[in-house]
């Protein structure tokens, strides 16, 4: 169960996304990589301890490595570590969990951090990190005396041989900037390959953070889920909303589009509320949103994350033969990634198969306009699309709605 306080970490109406992101969580394993030293203040403790908390409470399990680049008694360390962060995490429903305070006091450990230095050498630290796994969902792992670096290499073998599902590794600079310094938000693991070819990195100047890159491609070689970069600050907003605040890395491909199924349509139906609170969307009812479900696709990407949906609607126009594309909306952090035109293109490429005279499309918004004319759309009047789709609309909406048209019979010809 998610307590007050998990509800205080983003602003109320991320709570939705908040949870289809604990949806995808419930059951798995995150393993976060983080230097002490993002630790700055009591604040930063608890900010962390209630995403801890959430995904506790969410049956997530939670693995931490915390590094100190300073020298130091590994004993003494996770001592003073567990002192600072057990009172923020064992609270209300985490408590629970953790009933005996032998459970709390032993999720925190001292390890060596030269337990990957020489092949098989790393089975006594990932079984004491699983002998703690064994009694309770959170384990701590304290590094003394490792760079960074190191620290973030650690990590990687760590979610490798445990095959974890996500790997965040925190880090002050956040997600990966271009050379425009506008975030990326994604990068599969080709692009990550590109980027690690000689030369790159340095000419994109993001030299001095290749061990990051090589750490999460080869994070996602061996089997790891995700991989997501970001700050202390964005933690919560690159785990729990649709827009993100660093870089997401998955190996999969790219993009892909298909039709949605009856699984989707929960996680689909928060999106589409989310677009309606926006005003991108049409508020509909629910009949209405069950027309877009049944008739949607989605455009995922990685595995797990949903980028974008629309729907091809044509029952109510099967007398002039067309189709219109309703309720297309891209996820806020996958926008300029062409998840937008990769769903046009499925839907024309199902329209035509279909042998459909013509789609049309309707809009508020001037940029999404543009953007259907970018794919081939022309503006046309409200007399130039079946009479039907007018049938209860509102009259006053009508009168400044942007129309749009793409005749697929003259494509043909």
């Amino acid at each position: 169960m998610v307590d007050a306080m998990s509800r205080a970490a983003l602003p109320a109406s991320s709570f939705d996304e908040q949870q289809f992101y604990l949806d995808e969580f419930r059951g798995r394993t995150l393993l976060f990589a983080i230097p002490l030293e993002e630790f700055t203040a009591a604040a930063s403790y608890e900010s962390f301890a209630t995403i801890v908390r959430t995904l506790l409470g969410n049956d997530t399990r939670v693995i931490v490595l915390v590094s100190s680049e300073g020298a130091g008694d590994p004993d003494q360390l996770a001592h003073q570590l567990r002192r600072r962060v057990a009172a923020h995490v064992f609270r209300n429903e985490v408590r629970r969990l953790f009933p005996t305070r032998e459970q709390r006091h032993g999720a925190f450990l001292p390890l060596d951090p030269a337990a990957f230095a020489a092949p098989g050498s790393a089975t006594a630290a990932l079984a004491a990190l699983w002998n703690r796994l064994r009694h309770g969902p959170f384990a701590v792992g304290v590094l003394a005396a490792t760079a960074r670096n190191a620290a973030v290499v650690y990590a990687q073998h760590v979610a490798s041989r445990l095959r974890v599902h996500k790997l965040v590794i925190v880090e002050p600079e956040g997600g990966v900037a271009g050379t425009d310094r506008k975030q990326i938000s994604f990068m599969d693991e080709a692009m990550l390959e590109a980027l690690l070819e000689t030369g790159e990195a340095e000419w994109t100047g993001l030299a001095a953070r290749r061990h990051t890159f090589e750490a999460a491609r080869a994070a996602l070689l061996a089997g790891v889920g995700a991989v997501n970069v970001c700050s202390l600050d964005g933690l919560a907003r690159e785990l729990f909303t649709y827009s993100g605040s660093g870089t997401l890395f998955t190996r999969a491909v790219y993009c892909t589009v298909q039709r949605l199924g009856v699984d989707d349509f929960e996680e689909v139906e928060r999106l589409i509320a989310r677009g309606q609170r926006e005003g991108l969307l049409k508020v509909r009812s629910d009949d209405e949103i069950a027309t877009l479900l049944v008739n949607g696709y989605g455009a995922t990407i990685g595995a797990h994350h949903l980028a974008g949906i629309c729907a091809l609607v044509t029952e109510p126009y099967t007398a002039e033969c067309a189709g219109e594309l309703a309720g297309l909306y891209t996820i806020t952090r996958f926008k300029g990634e062409g998840v937008g035109g990769r769903l046009v293109a499925k839907v024309l490429n199902d329209a035509r198969a279909s042998d459909l005279a013509y789609l049309f499309a309707c809009t508020m918004e001037q940029h999404a306009a543009a953007f259907f004319e970018r794919q081939g759309f022309r503006r046309v009047g409200t007399g130039d699309v079946p009479a039907a789709k007018w049938s209860g609309y509102d009259p006053h909406r009508r009168e400044q709605v942007i129309v749009l048209r793409l005749d697929l019979t003259q494509e043909a010809t």
